[in-house]
């Protein structure tokens, strides 16, 4: 049994002002796809330049951290935020929803493509290699925030989260075995698949078939949401739910994508 350590969530101060772990851990995540994005538009294979690269990753910082904490406020705690409607904009005590910030994603991704000729899926296949390493530091900070802990498990690295709704008890590090899927194992696919030209769509496609299956899987290791529990059969999350779409979303992009460029 391992006892979380209790993290200072405050990373830094500077002078009145403060800088929370997990609002840090998404700037991180944010500057490793800029990173990124520029390495991949300096390559001949991409019709990319290093201005759009900026650009494009600038309005995603907007649209994922809007669509994100819309999405939680909308599908998580509806009835919180409606009766506390200021609390929408406390991002740093958590609280962001993947498929809402998706959704946020998507927005920016089809007005990007619309305003620079493109299609929106050859923005989302230079796109979705970026996000898995920024997905793993948005982990790290719900890990560091001690949120989103497993169900209890009596392996030998189950971990306590001591607060009041974890109780006292080994759980699932739930959070690092995202990262470790979502995060590092999901660059690792789409890296590798990306970095050859391949069929419009199927990059997207592989991005949506290995974020759903990934996360739909740990979610059997994951704490349900209190305030929603169970949503259906008595074993599926409101996480799974939402990850059902997006993987027949992710099949059906993939198959398209390799049928018409057959």
């Amino acid at each position: 049994m391992i006892v979380l350590p209790r993290f200072d969530t405050t990373a830094f101060h500077i002078g009145p002002l403060k800088a929370n772990w997990y609002g840090l851990m998404y700037m991180i995540g944010f500057t490793i796809a800029w990173f990124l994005g520029r390495y991949r538009a300096s390559k001949d294979t991409n019709n990319w330049t290093p201005r759009q690269v900026d650009d494009l990753i600038t309005w995603l910082v907007v649209g994922l951290v809007v669509g994100a904490r819309l999405g939680y406020c909308l599908i998580y705690e509806p009835g919180y935020f409606l009766e506390h409607p200021v609390d929408i904009l406390a991002i740093w005590k958590g609280g962001m929803s993947f498929h809402g910030g998706a959704a946020g994603v998507a927005i920016v991704a089809w007005r990007f493509a619309k305003s620079t000729g493109r299609t929106t899926l050859d923005v989302g296949d230079f796109l979705t290699p970026l996000a898995p390493l920024g997905l793993l530091c948005g982990r790290i900070g719900n890990f560091i925030n001690g949120e989103l802990w497993g169900r209890p498990t009596d392996m030998p690295w189950g971990m306590v989260f001591p607060s009041v709704r974890a109780g006292m008890i080994p759980r699932h590090p739930s959070q690092l075995y995202e990262g470790a899927l979502e995060g590092v194992a999901l660059f690792i696919i789409l890296w590798i698949w990306s970095s050859k030209p391949r069929a419009r769509g199927t990059t997207t496609g592989l991005f949506l078939i290995g974020y759903g299956f990934f996360r739909a899987f740990v979610e059997f290791f994951r704490q349900p949401d209190p305030q929603l529990g169970f949503i259906a059969f008595g074993w599926l999350t409101m996480g799974q739910l939402l990850c059902l779409p997006m993987i027949l979303i992710g099949v059906a992009l993939f198959i398209w994508g390799r049928k018409i460029n057959a």
